[in-house]
């Protein structure tokens, strides 16, 4: 088999950041990286779920909502990649630096947090949520569509 696209990037070189891993037709995967891979720093799972339900909540319910294809944990547990039917990378990126800072601010109850509309609904960190956004959210604060490549 031949070695899909993301298994051909050299995850030594780059750190916590935003990048294009993919782009599929009028599709456009991105890498949010949110730990240094092989960092020796990963994300928990609860507080994995939590950004998933509030960052796929948020950007679902943004201005650019009809275009978001898919938001979803990395297994690896550095990230999420966000689909995008949308290329306007200067738009992405806000998107998901203002879902960050959704999150950061966030209080109340999670959004789809139930039995009934969840498949692990007990498992759910929103302050490990919030600690585990601040280095993303960090660095998209100067993050221009120049920096989506992933380093060589």
């Amino acid at each position: 088999m031949e070695k899909i696209k993301s298994f051909q990037v050299d995850h030594r070189k780059f750190g916590v950041g935003m990048y294009i891993s993919r782009i599929d037709g009028d599709i456009v995967t991105y890498d949010v990286r949110m730990v240094k891979p092989n960092g020796g720093t990963y994300l928990s799972s609860p507080s994995m779920h939590t950004i998933e339900h509030l960052f796929a909540t948020f950007a679902r319910n943004s201005e650019l909502g009809e275009k978001v294809i898919y938001v979803g944990p990395m297994g690896c547990r550095t990230g999420f990649y966000l689909l995008m039917r949308s290329d306007n990378h200067s738009e992405n990126i806000k998107l998901v630096k203002d879902a960050m800072k959704f999150i950061e601010e966030f209080s109340g109850e999670i959004p789809g947090c139930s039995e009934e509309e969840c498949g692990n609904y007990l498992e759910h960190d929103l302050d490990a949520a919030k600690k585990d956004i601040r280095a993303i959210l960090s660095s998209l604060e100067s993050y221009t569509v120049d920096r989506l490549e992933y380093p060589r």
